[in-house]
């Protein structure tokens, strides 16, 4: 799957995609089959960091 490359965007999709339907940012890579590493990257490039207590970036 192509995840938006814009970091808001990415960071809106990933939530929702978090809160509606994965129980973990591990489960939404295995099933999207993306690579956690960029996703963390990129969103912490711009400030955010996965709280998997919460499962969603802040």
């Amino acid at each position: 799957m192509n995840l938006p490359e814009e970091p808001m965007m990415l960071y809106s999709f990933i939530n929702m995609k978090l809160r509606d339907s994965y129980p973990s940012l591990d489960a939404l890579c295995d099933d999207l089959n993306v690579p956690k590493d960029d996703i963390v990257r990129k969103l912490k490039a711009v400030g955010f960091e996965y709280n998997p207590d919460k499962n969603r970036f802040w």
